[in-house]
């Protein structure tokens, strides 16, 4: 089975250029699509004290969100369809997207190593709620 539309969920880390690596050798020998999916952080989670900076905290951290995709963009050496950043649950964002854009594969990665720790990860909330496949990438 071949995918050509896959959506992959990426972190502020360095390990998500080895999942955009994977996606791209997914999507290249069919001429596929790749868009990529990532959460702002809310600056409200951090100081709930500092409230007349937060609008101006909140367009820093947007900025930096983009710059980060935008690097991803760059390093991939294979077009990217859409980049998309989200507020609130993941895998909500990740079904919504999924549906409109007839993916067909999410690429999430998995930091946890243990048996116990990946039962528990977070990416169990897009496995459990996401209607097409989804490949778990360890990235060590």
């Amino acid at each position: 089975m071949s995918y050509s539309k896959l959506l992959v969920a990426v972190a502020p880390t360095p390990e998500s250029h080895q999942l955009v690596a994977k996606a791209v050798s997914i999507a290249r020998p069919v001429n596929g699509s790749v868009t990529l999916i990532t959460l702002a952080s809310d600056p409200e989670l951090y100081n709930q004290l500092a409230a007349p900076m937060m609008e101006n905290l909140r367009e820093l951290m947007l900025e930096e969100t983009h710059l980060f995709l935008q690097s991803l963009k760059e390093r991939a050496d294979y077009p990217i369809d859409e980049m998309i950043i989200a507020t609130g649950e993941l895998s909500e964002h990740i079904l919504d997207v999924c549906r409109h854009k007839q993916v067909d594969l999410v690429l999430c990665g998995n930091h946890n190593q243990s048996f116990f720790s990946k039962a528990i990860c977070s990416a169990k909330r897009v496995v459990q709620s996401c209607e097409v496949d989804v490949l778990l990438v360890s990235l060590k």
